[in-house]
């Protein structure tokens, strides 16, 4: 049976449930919400607002309408930085993001923004002590990613939320690596923009994303049009949600991201984290009894369920092809669109192997892939 073991880049396979409520929206409602008063279009609407309210309890957002839907936390990050920043406002953000936020940020920087790059640990850990010695009076932001897609690091959050706050910045926080695998409450932690995506720790289907604004908040829309609601007016509504959602919302996905959720909270977040903890420290202790191989990321504590290898006189593309080719293992090879982390690690251009378990995973997974790289090293 093949194995799937990239679950950093989209978890797979889905709850069932997750599919039923896809097919059954699709089915059953199968339109738009907001666009009329009839009873499928009420039962959309009654779906998006179902999910939006549980995902707002999820992230301790105490206003479901400053939960917005995206269709990635990409779009997310795209959202809060375009919609926030002014030319001359300054940012402090990371030398080990992920392209959805260095992006972004790159194009602020060529539209008059200054942002400044702390540097991580050979782990890829940033201290908050040096977020703080790089703010500066007119700091607007401090931008960054909660865990890393190629090590596996986390960031002290909660330590640097603290900073940002004392100092008078907003805190943007990436939650594509940590949203459904840690637990992040935003108000008492003190995030002002969450961005997280649906496809990955809450089990939704891809094209979907949400961005969590704090209250008191407000961003200019990333693009405008209809909403549902105030038709009579040229101008883009200011209240939320509609005032960053226009168009045509993707409800079957929606209804599919909350039975995601859903999931997560009937099964458990500590379960759901215990089980990919055990996965992935099974992982690093045959990875590390391995000749040759070397493992990237914290060597202990906390850290996320995606891990980077490298093996001497091996290119990591041509292991994550025979993975795939003789053995029937997902794998990822090369930067996974984090340039910068493979800098601060030392494993640019050729980037690492990652290996990412999941939830529906299992021991015997693990055993196989363990087993098929011994074969691959071996030459057989």
């Amino acid at each position: 049976m093949p194995v799937f073991l990239d679950n950093a880049a989209t978890s797979f396979p889905k709850p069932e449930t997750v599919y039923q409520a896809m097919d059954a929206a699709l089915r059953e409602v199968g339109v738009a919400p907001g666009r009329g008063g009839y009873r499928q279009s009420l039962a959309a609407a009654r779906i998006v607002y179902e999910a939006r309210s549980a995902l707002a309890r999820f992230f301790g957002v105490s206003d479901s309408s400053r939960l917005i839907f995206t269709h990635s936390a990409t779009e997310s990050i795209n959202i809060a930085v375009n919609g926030l920043l002014k030319p001359g406002d300054h940012v402090v953000s990371t030398r080990v993001e992920h392209n959805a936020l260095l992006r972004p940020l790159h194009l602020a920087a060529t539209r008059g923004v200054e942002v400044s790059y702390v540097a991580s640990d050979r782990f890829g850990v940033v201290s908050e002590r040096e977020i703080e010695l790089a703010l500066r009076p007119d700091t607007r932001l401090v931008a960054l990613a909660h865990c890393s897609n190629v090590t596996g690091a986390v960031q002290p959050i909660e330590a640097i939320a603290r900073v940002a706050r004392q100092n008078g910045a907003l805190f943007l926080v990436d939650a594509a690596q940590s949203a459904g695998f840690f637990p992040i409450d935003v108000e008492r932690i003190g995030i002002d923009l969450l961005a997280a995506p649906g496809h990955k720790g809450l089990y939704g289907p891809p094209g979907t994303g949400i961005l969590a604004i704090a209250d008191g908040l407000q961003l200019e829309p990333l693009m405008v049009g209809g909403t549902g609601g105030s038709a009579s007016s040229p101008e883009q509504p200011d209240q939320l949600p509609e005032r960053l959602e226009s168009g045509t919302i993707n409800t079957p996905a929606i209804a599919g991201l909350k039975a995601g959720v859903d999931f997560l909270l009937s099964t458990g977040l500590e379960a759901i984290r215990a089980r990919e903890e055990l996965l992935v420290g099974e992982l690093l202790e045959g990875l590390r009894a391995t000749p040759g191989v070397e493992v990237y990321g914290p060597l202990q504590g906390e850290r996320g369920a995606a891990v980077s290898f490298n093996a001497a006189g091996h290119d990591p593309a041509a292991l994550s092809y025979l993975f795939d080719s003789q053995y029937e293992i997902s794998v990822r090879a090369g930067l996974h669109c984090a340039p910068d982390a493979h800098r601060s690690i030392g494993t640019y251009p050729a980037g690492t192997v990652r290996v990412s378990p999941g939830f529906f995973n299992t021991e015997a997974d693990i055993e196989f892939f363990l087993k098929a790289l011994h074969e691959i090293l071996a030459g057989r």
